[in-house]
């Protein structure tokens, strides 16, 4: 070993950093890099208000329809908590995409006006998910388990379901994507 890498040696193992750095996830440093995750811990009072009046809406067209739906897309038991923090993201503007599709199908055909807040800012979700992604170095090897699992469950949605039992997946997990998935991904490494 060469004399001049012993002190940076020794100075790697007192504090603990890695020989070679790797892929740090998004958590770590979600300011860092382009990536501006953490303004979204929370939501101002505004967005969540116009996100509950398209939903409001939503629902009161439902009260009119009989309709009866498969499974739900989005289970109880999805959980962006049980993935990796570098999994999170991927997950979740997976999510925003799909949410994306159909709330724009529904803003052409029926809800219009009622949706451009909710559009907006969901948008505006993405771009910084995509950004994020983006400024990491590529995590490895394709996607395996649980978000290989979800992520081929949103890919198919589109094509597996009715057009109206995705709207209503849509529509009622959004406060479960706004104030838990987005918050947890916001979070880091602190949402456990």
């Amino acid at each position: 070993m060469a004399v001049g890498c012993l002190p940076v040696l020794i100075a790697m193992v007192l504090t603990g950093t890695e020989a070679v750095p790797g892929p740090k996830p998004l958590g770590v440093f979600p300011d860092a890099g382009g990536c501006h995750l953490a303004q979204f811990q929370s939501l101002s009072p505004q967005e969540l208000q116009a996100f509950k009046k398209a939903k409001d809406t939503f629902e009161e067209s439902l009260s009119l329809k009989a309709w009866s739906c498969r499974p739900r897309l989005f289970p109880r038991t999805w959980d962006l908590q049980q993935l990796q923090v570098w999994e999170r993201p991927v997950a979740l503007e997976a999510e925003v995409a799909l949410t994306l599709k159909v709330l724009e199908t529904m803003a052409d055909r029926s809800l219009g006006s009622i949706l451009d807040q909710p559009l907006h800012t969901l948008r505006h979700i993405q771009s910084e998910l995509q950004a994020c992604m983006e400024a990491q170095p590529p995590a490895g090897p394709r996607p395996r388990g649980r978000l290989h699992h979800w992520l081929h469950r949103l890919h198919e949605a589109p094509k597996k379901e009715p057009l109206s039992c995705l709207e209503t997946s849509v529509m009622f997990n959004l406060f479960r994507l706004l104030t838990r998935d987005l918050k947890c991904v916001a979070s880091g490494d602190l949402c456990a």
